[in-house]
């Protein structure tokens, strides 16, 4: 029997809540989904973990049909995971889910009620997450929102939530697209008519260590700039402009100054130097928003696949 339902969770050294989360997540779909009714299938990516992860999920998968495990040769990153999960799904509302228990399972059932009401995607949006993360967690996450609400038009709270359902739809046409770098929430707003977000739970990370450090948000950003959005290359034809018209203006500036005062000397070195530094820090800037764009043009016209399967375990 195909399954309705299939959940995906990409796995990266998370062997401390692998036990925990397969205990809860199992109790809510032998619960909220009979196999009757709506039977259910679950895809875990190990994404090149170095822990037991793997030997973890192959025993889960042993002994419950249900399971499946898509082993990466490496880590490729979480979005690569999630699209090998992807590969591999053949239920007709998909969710995906972090490993770290931050959104709880219970939730699942509260997004495939709202798929059900004919909605393409239905986000997560976290509630309490104040409480329970530090303002160097918050405030990127808030950026990355603020950001993606402008590139896509989309007026969501919470993009950076994982807890998130697709329609079959969504996830075959996402599929289709081979881009290297991409950031799911927004490819999946891209090709869905409905869209739509659910209050969910927070808690604090159970077990293990953040696998999103400062670095990786700040390449997450770049992902979907440059991924969806044109504004930065357009920004700096405005700034250029801009430049100019600052540069005209004071030469204008300075030439009248000339003339109402030819006895005085005008500016110093100093100011100078000043705006030479301001000209030299707004060119050094476009061309690090070219290059970004350059280097991933470079990526793609590679045509490099965006992971390796090393093996699926537990798959008919």
């Amino acid at each position: 029997m195909e399954p309705y339902l299939s959940i995906v969770i990409p796995i990266y050294n998370e062997e401390e809540n692998i036990p925990v989360l397969w205990g809860r997540l199992s109790k809510v779909l032998a619960e909220a989904f009979p196999d009757a009714a709506k039977p259910w299938e679950v895809v875990f990516t190990d994404d090149g973990s170095r822990d037991r992860s793997l030997a973890m999920l192959v025993e889960i998968a042993q002994t419950e049909p249900r399971v499946k495990v898509v082993e990466f040769n490496r880590n490729y990153g979480q979005h690569s995971a999630i699209f090998g999960a992807f590969a591999e799904v053949r239920g007709q509302v998909i969710v995906t889910l972090d490993a770290d228990l931050q959104n709880p399972p219970e939730e699942i059932p509260k997004l495939v009620a709202k798929v059900e009401e004919g909605y393409d995607v239905v986000g997560g949006w976290r509630q309490g997450r104040q409480q329970n993360d530090s303002f160097f967690r918050t405030m990127p996450s808030k950026l990355v929102n603020a950001v993606t609400r402008k590139t896509t038009g989309v007026k969501l709270h919470d993009y950076g939530c994982m807890l998130r359902a697709y329609s079959r739809e969504v996830v075959n046409a996402m599929l289709m697209c081979k881009e290297r770098s991409s950031f799911i929430p927004a490819l999946a707003n891209s090709f869905a008519k409905r869209i739509t977000e659910v209050p969910v739970a927070h808690a604090e990370r159970a077990a293990g260590e953040s696998k999103y450090g400062l670095w990786k948000l700040i390449n997450l950003q770049f992902d979907l700039l440059t991924s969806f959005s044109l504004l930065p290359l357009q920004m700096l034809s405005v700034v250029g402009i801009f430049i100019a018209f600052l540069g005209f203006a004071l030469f204008v500036g300075l030439i009248a100054y000339r003339f109402l005062h030819p006895e005085g000397t005008v500016g110093g070195v100093f100011s100078l130097f000043a705006l030479l530094f301001f000209f030299v820090g707004a060119q050094f800037i476009a061309f690090g928003l070219l290059g970004e764009y350059i280097g991933r043009i470079y990526q793609e016209v590679r045509d490099r696949p965006r992971y390796m399967v090393k093996k699926v375990h537990g798959a008919k």
